[in-house]
């Protein structure tokens, strides 16, 4: 079977797959602009879609898109779409030979895409990484090529209110394990106040939260039942059990987490990046420090964030112009004002120095990102989202008290197996 003949198959294999799924779920797919692939060359145009529909054409992120088809010599056709339904837009698209000719995609679903043979290689389409940090590019490769870059990372830490440590007599700079965390959210119990609030439900949100915790403990994705693995989900569950963490953490999502951190009665809150607007305007003193490991140092956390990326295209000699429009959109000034605007971390370590000199609240963010991973890293690819679902799977079984720790993730083990 020829790799073209493979590639068709396996796209429109993956695409009845995705669609199925997605069509057990309500849509809130929003566009901006017409919908169409790298087909429609009229007038010199190019397409690009995004996951950024909250920008609309007046919006900088917009004219930035203009401005890099300009300096291109096209016209940039865009189309914005909600994130979940973006992957599923991609594989039918390819399908049908109508990708656009750059796609800004989340970045576990690059691996997916690349395993689906829909996105150029980085040597194919010549688009330039090597300044880029390892740790973030990790999350756009599979099988040994690149594909794509990141426009920006964003990752988790977790926010403390000063004031309700003070009162709790912690300081927050004594916090380097969970033993020294766990002892501080007893204190703040015992001042009267909430102590930690986090997001566990059953969505991958609940496995990018857990996943610090997790990787913290020296676990490994492959072996999700390991004695390591069992620590981080014991250290969740005993924390609602003694109440040092609510039980609404079984439900909440990122949002409602810290909507419950903003009410000024918990002392931390594990949240992201994309937070630290809200955080200014919480009306309270906050600091950030990073998830602490089991035993000491910074646990790794997982890398959110999108890759622009090129797809297949009939006419390989569209890819010139599409690695213009990268090479602009990704340039060190322009990764810098949209970094700045998405409350991202810039991939480049150059643009990261320039966010910690215009604003000190970001260096916490900076370090952590250094020490972040991707979820489809350690060549997990697609294999990632059916361990994924079955670790938030084994996370909902222990916190609503259903099974131990153990014996959930010893069924997740056994399922990812499957």
């Amino acid at each position: 079977m020829n790799r073209s003949t493979g590639r068709r198959l396996t796209v429109a294999a993956l695409a009845a797959v995705v669609l199925a799924t997605a069509a057990t779920a309500c849509s809130s797919s929003s566009g901006t602009g017409a919908a169409g692939g790298g087909g429609d060359s009229a007038g010199g145009s190019y397409t690009v879609w995004d996951p950024y529909p909250q920008f609309d054409a007046g919006s900088a992120w917009a004219k930035l898109l203009d401005t890099c088809g300009a300096q291109a010599g096209v016209q940039i056709k865009r189309t914005a779409f909600d994130t979940s339904d973006l992957t599923t837009k991609e594989l039918l698209a390819a399908q049908q030979g109508n990708s656009p000719d750059v796609l800004i995609v989340d970045n576990p679903a690059v691996s997916t895409l690349a395993e689906a043979g829909v996105l150029s290689s980085t040597k194919e389409n010549r688009i330039d990484t090597s300044a880029v940090s390892p740790n973030l590019l990790a999350a756009g490769q599979s099988g040994g090529e690149t594909f794509g870059t990141p426009i920006g990372a964003n990752t988790l830490a977790l926010y403390y209110n000063k004031a309700v440590l003070t009162a709790a007599g912690v300081d927050a700079a004594s916090i380097r394990d969970w033993a020294s965390l766990t002892a501080a959210l007893t204190k703040v119990k015992a001042a009267g106040k909430k102590g930690i609030t986090f997001a566990g439900i059953g969505t991958e949100e609940g496995s990018f939260q857990f996943l610090p915790w997790f990787w913290g403990s020296g676990a490994q994705l492959t072996h999700l039942d390991s004695a390591q693995a069992a620590s981080a989900l014991s250290l969740w569950t005993d924390w609602v059990k003694q109440g040092l963490a609510p039980n609404s953490v079984i439900n909440n999502t990122q949002t409602t987490s810290w909507q419950e951190f903003a009410t000024g009665e918990f002392a931390f809150a594990e949240n992201g990046t994309w937070q630290l607007a809200n955080a200014k305007k919480a009306g309270f003193e906050y600091g950030v420090i990073p998830v602490p490991g089991m035993t000491g140092g910074t646990a790794p956390a997982p890398t959110g964030g999108e890759f622009v990326t090129v797809p297949v295209q009939k006419k390989t000699d569209r890819y010139g112009v599409s690695n213009t429009v990268v090479s602009c959109l990704t340039s060190a000034d322009n990764s810098y004002a949209t970094d700045t605007t998405l409350s991202y971390i810039a991939p480049t370590p150059a643009v990261q120095d320039k966010q910690a000199a215009g604003d000190q609240d970001l260096k916490p963010w900076i370090d952590a990102v250094k020490g972040a991973k991707g979820r489809t890293g350690d060549d997990l690819g697609t294999k990632y989202p059916k361990i994924s679902e079955q670790l938030w799977t084994s996370v909902q079984a222990a916190l609503t008290g259903s099974t131990s720790p153990q014996a959930a993730l010893s069924a997740a083990q056994s399922a990812a197996a499957k």
